[in-house]
């Protein structure tokens, strides 16, 4: 096992520490900008499975230059001097050269550089499968499993997000099992709620996102997610699966709603309003699991003894890092 330092770690070292250190990342972002005198500079993020943080690269420094050698999604070794601006890790790049997840493997780091959830994807997609066993409406079930024999392999492995959440190696079945699991939970109070539109649609409400995003190290986003986005790309794969299974009208127009809406308001990138009783209970079992997915993650990647995370976008605040005082 090498020593280098995660990014975990060096967030507990803290701004007092004087240290320079070996580490590798993922190169997860790399954009070029300009100063307020005009030269241009880079904004470089990187990331292990611990953490992220960004730092400034100038053009005076022989690490600009050596950045034109690495794409985004590219494993780094890479030396430097720990520094802090405005609170956040900003380390002073020293020196770059290139990685691989073989060295990783060999030197026993494989598992510090990538992130993935608590759960294995073996677990995670047995509880998948047991999920769709459940859907009894034959033309249903014949719509979801022929989704998921097509998109298996990306499905087991597909990150759910580029950042906000679930946005790691097996994110999205992870997310989809958290937001099964909590459905089959609660369907029993919801009586005017299809049981099997609903599973249905829980299973397969964000399968558009297999062809949004691509990458194995850094997710990016497609040209035909770009132009499309996951909503309408999922609401595609749907409708021609339910086609070819021969799924009713309804029920297809139906299954394409939960599609459609479970983003839960426009300005979020759902091209409808929820208007049914399933549609309403994926999006607000999605809205649940996605919220708390950022703060299961926070969580697990706090450095010891921090007692607020870092701001985070999704849920529009920092999060309190202790648990409750029971006395």
């Amino acid at each position: 096992m090498s020593d280098y330092l995660t990014i975990q770690k060096l967030l507990t070292l803290g701004p007092s520490a004087d240290l320079e250190f070996f580490s590798v990342f993922i190169l997860k972002r790399k954009a070029t900008k300009t100063t307020k005198t005009g030269n241009p500079f880079l904004n470089v993020e990187f990331a292990d499975a611990t953490g992220t943080f960004s730092t400034n690269v100038f053009n005076n420094s022989p690490v600009y230059n050596m950045l034109d050698d690495f794409s985004e999604g590219s494993l780094v070794k890479l030396s430097a001097k720990l520094n802090y601006y405005n609170a956040q890790l900003s380390p002073d790049l020293k020196t770059l050269s290139p990685y691989t997840l073989t060295q990783a493997q060999e030197e026993g780091i494989a598992e510090n550089l990538i992130e993935i959830p608590p759960e294995s994807e073996i677990d995670l997609w047995e509880v998948l499968m047991n999920g769709v066993e459940q859907i009894q409406h034959s033309a249903l079930k014949m719509t979801v499993t022929s989704v998921l024999s097509q998109y298996e392999s990306q499905f087991r492995v597909s990150s759910a997000a580029i950042s906000m959440h679930h946005a790691y190696r097996h994110g999205l079945l992870e997310h989809t099992v958290h937001m099964l699991n909590v459905g089959l939970s609660i369907l029993p109070l919801y009586q005017e709620v299809d049981f099997d539109l609903a599973v249905a649609g829980i299973i397969l409400h964000d399968i558009g996102k297999l062809e949004e995003y691509e990458g194995e190290f850094s997710v990016q986003t497609t040209r035909k997610g770009l132009l499309q986005g996951h909503v309408v790309l999922g609401y595609k794969i749907v409708r021609k699966a339910a086609i070819v299974s021969k799924l009713s009208e309804d029920l297809t127009e139906r299954l394409e709603h939960i599609i459609l809406s479970h983003q839960g308001e426009k300005e979020w990138g759902a091209a409808a309003m929820a208007a049914t009783p399933e549609a309403v209970f994926v999006s607000m079992v999605d809205n649940l699991d996605a919220k708390m997915g950022m703060v299961q993650r926070a969580l697990r990647n706090a450095p010891v003894n921090a007692t607020l995370s870092d701001y985070l976008p999704g849920l529009k605040t920092k999060l309190v890092l202790t648990p409750p005082e029971k006395k």
